[in-house]
């Protein structure tokens, strides 16, 4: 009697141990976040674009 309840005890919690592992999703960690590159600082970006050069002017 003592080993089929240990039998039925192993088992279930092999059952448990099996259900609860389920399949793992791709998870992120902080390692993986600081490879992307951070967002540009707005606040200092200066002006860039020229003024285009007045090509319709008569020669």
């Amino acid at each position: 009697m003592k080993k089929l309840f240990a039998l039925m005890m192993v088992s279930a919690f092999a059952v448990a141990i099996v259900a609860c592992g389920g399949k793992k999703e791709a998870e992120t960690t902080p390692e993986d976040t600081t490879a992307v590159a951070p967002a540009p600082d707005t606040t200092t970006v200066q002006d860039t674009t020229a003024t285009a050069a007045d090509t319709t002017a008569a020669q």
